[in-house]
């Protein structure tokens, strides 16, 4: 039987009128016998389309500081640039032939075309927990989730475990993306600081004086972006302690986990803590060279089961929200993992420690420059006495000169929240590294101001 639909007239008191519809002034239409109430006309009159809260929170410090410096190099010179953390960029660290290859038999095989699980296909969480599984702290396939490089993974840790109006405490300097995803979500940060004087060791009295109830995770980079230190196990132990007493889960970003000097050695957190419930976040980028490649994951240590099953299927959950890592890469995994030589690993760290020396060698005899030799990662930070360069405000104003008059670009350390300071990417070629360094020191011997003899008879 057909059913008519037709609009049904109000009877303007408010009440039933005799075809069953309410008079409270909408208009329905029925349509196969149901009822359904139309709008006479739209709420909004005009076009007003506003990006979101999270969007409009949402500040990355680099872009935020980069983005504004004036960056003209010096036409007779080539420009180098010693500020961007991806060791690919000038082609002298590729990658291993097997990590290839284990990629080219994952696309020959043409098993890894189709969507993965949310968390990653189970036998390539299985290779990495073999990986990184030791006696300390085993690990199983379902401690894994994979993400889409590790940034993704520190998203997810960070999503699981706070909520708006929590508080996280960060390294300072540290990695801006924290910050970052953090401040987009409404989750406060708190900057605990490192000491230069001590290689870049956590302030631990500062640190444990920030933590309140509404601390719900304490972020430890180790190694560390920008400072290249590397923490050893008393210290590491230390960390462990303020975090057992007040009861805050750690996220360790271990993104250059085993990227540390020949005499140097530093656990991973998880396999040192008795009781403080960790999520590790890492990723092939920087110890396998493929940064592009997008590959992350998560491992989960849950002391004393405090983490529960809550907090995994919380990261499940997350993970559903967007398909995270790419599935060719995930069928390469256990052959990258299984395959790598370690003489790979070894030259790398070899030729990121030797250009770390030379860096440092070179910028320690400048005046004015006071740089803190790494232990690890591929990073050093370079103090500058601002106080002996007169010509400039700070240090973003004195790399933008650097650029302009050498062509040499070093990132500014206010980015990571620590001004007065520059930050150079020690994965340039060695001749470039050698160039660079003399460049800044013709730079620094042009502006630099020595003490002036009152302020010297002041301090008599």
């Amino acid at each position: 039987m057909e059913t008519k639909s037709y609009m049904v007239q109000m009877n303007g008191n408010g009440v039933l009128n005799r075809n069953g519809v309410h008079g409270n002034g909408v208009h329905h239409v029925n349509i196969k016998g149901a009822l359904y109430p139309i709008k006479s006309k739209s709420r909004r009159q005009r076009w007003e389309v506003k990006p979101s809260e999270m969007a409009n929170n949402t500040l990355n410090p680099i872009r935020a500081i980069v983005d504004g410096m004036k960056l003209t190099p010096n036409p007779e010179k080539p420009m180098i640039a010693l500020s961007i953390g991806d060791p690919t960029v000038f082609g002298n660290l590729p990658t291993d032939g097997a990590v290839l290859q284990a990629m080219k038999d994952a696309i020959d095989s043409q098993k890894y075309n189709g969507y993965a699980p949310s968390v990653g296909y189970l036998q390539s969480r299985q290779a990495v927990a073999n990986f990184y599984s030791c006696p300390e702290a085993p690990l199983e396939a379902e401690d894994v989730i994979l993400t889409s490089g590790c940034s993704q993974a520190i998203d997810l840790a960070i999503s699981v475990l706070c909520n708006p109006g929590d508080n996280i405490l960060v390294p300072c300097p540290g990695f801006s993306l924290y910050k970052t995803l953090a401040v987009s979500m409404g989750i406060e940060v708190k900057l605990y600081n490192l000491l230069p004087e001590k290689s870049w060791e956590v302030d631990l009295q500062h640190m444990e004086s920030l933590i309140d109830e509404r601390t719900s995770c304490l972020i430890i980079t180790n190694p560390s972006n920008p400072c290249g230190s590397v923490f050893n196990k008393k210290h590491l132990q230390e960390i462990l302690k303020v975090a057992s007493r007040h009861c805050v889960p750690i996220l360790a970003d271990e993104i250059y986990s085993d990227m540390v000097f020949p005499g140097c050695s530093s656990p991973s957190m998880a396999s040192l803590s008795s009781d403080v419930p960790i999520l590790s976040c890492g990723g092939l980028a920087k110890r396998w060279l493929v940064p592009g490649w997008r590959m992350g994951w998560i491992l989960i240590h849950d002391r004393d089961d405090i983490f529960g099953t809550e907090i995994r299927q919380g990261l499940v959950k997350l993970s559903q929200r967007i398909l995270g890592a790419c599935s060719i890469v995930q069928g390469a995994l256990e052959q990258i993992l299984d395959s790598t030589p370690q003489s790979f690993y070894n030259n790398t760290i070899g030729f990121l420690k030797s250009n770390s020396e030379i860096c440092f060698s070179e910028l320690s005899s400048v005046p004015g420059l006071n740089p803190v030799m790494p232990s690890g990662a591929m990073y050093i930070m370079i103090g500058i006495d601002m106080d002996h360069f007169p010509d400039f405000k700070n240090d973003v104003d004195f790399t933008e000169r650097l650029v302009t008059e050498q062509s040499v670009f070093c990132l500014p350390a206010s980015a990571f929240e620590y001004p007065n300071f520059f930050r150079i990417v020690v994965t340039v070629p060695e001749e470039m590294m050698l160039e660079a360094c003399a460049r800044i020191r013709e730079f620094c011997q042009s502006h630099y101001r020595p003490p002036s003899r009152d302020s010297n008879d002041l301090d008599q």
